[in-house]
């Protein structure tokens, strides 16, 4: 993808392309060049892959939800900052949130933050459900980007969720996801806002993004720990 294209595409999101967003994203994209040489960060290497696979996938987010109206954004499992780090350069008026259990990857973020002069945003090492002992009930919207599958992640990641809130969910193609995720999402009251189909441009494979919303407050000793979420559905 050329940065012509690149740009042509976000005028399809309704975004504006600043100089300034592009100055951040040539850094971003550099830097996780160089940094994954040694580390593994991600199988997508080359720069015209990162921009669609990575930058413009991050913002397709964007079909489901107006972040320009929202406060606080937790992206769990993180990886290199993918959606969570992009959403930050274009809504600097979210507070922002980055987690994940891999040490390197953090390590890489908090890097890459200061190259990027983005003060204001939060690195955390760390699992979901351990997170949620100090934060239920705190996040306007949490995302996750091919992170588990839907019917775990909805039990895990809901409860850091403020009542209103959203789960948004960025998967593949696998429209099945949803359907056998139901039986959580009934019992956890919650509401399936969007389910949002397409394909991603240029190479055309299949995207799905989901939007749960938060009914009811959750209650952290109602909360089962993560071996009970894996082994069996609510």
């Amino acid at each position: 993808m050329s940065f012509e294209e690149f740009k042509e595409l976000l005028k399809s999101l309704n975004i504006e392309l600043t100089f300034n967003q592009y100055n951040m994203l040539e850094k971003y994209k550099d830097f996780l060049i160089e940094y994954n040489k040694h580390t593994n960060l991600t199988t997508i290497k080359e720069a015209k892959d990162i921009y669609l696979k990575h930058f413009y996938d991050s913002l397709t987010i964007t079909k489901v939800i107006d972040l320009t109206k929202e406060t606080t954004l937790l992206d769990i499992g993180t990886g290199a900052g993918f959606p969570g780090m992009v959403l930050k350069i274009f809504y600097p008026n979210l507070k922002v949130t980055l987690l994940d259990s891999n040490n390197k990857k953090t390590t890489f973020l908090k890097e890459l933050s200061k190259i990027l002069e983005i003060d204001d945003i939060e690195i955390i090492n760390d699992r979901a459900e351990e997170l949620t002992k100090d934060r239920i009930n705190t996040y306007d919207v949490v995302t996750a980007r091919a992170v588990s599958n839907m019917r775990v992640l909805t039990e895990v990641s809901m409860p850091l969720v403020k009542k209103n809130g959203y789960l948004i969910a960025l998967k593949g193609g696998n429209t099945e996801e949803l359907a056998e995720a139901a039986r959580t999402i009934n019992k956890l009251n919650l509401t399936i806002e969007k389910e949002e189909n397409f394909k991603l441009p240029i190479e055309e494979s299949n995207r799905t993004i989901i939007k749960l919303k938060k009914n009811n407050l959750s209650d952290l000793t109602k909360l089962r720990n993560y071996s009970q979420i894996v082994k069996k559905s609510l």
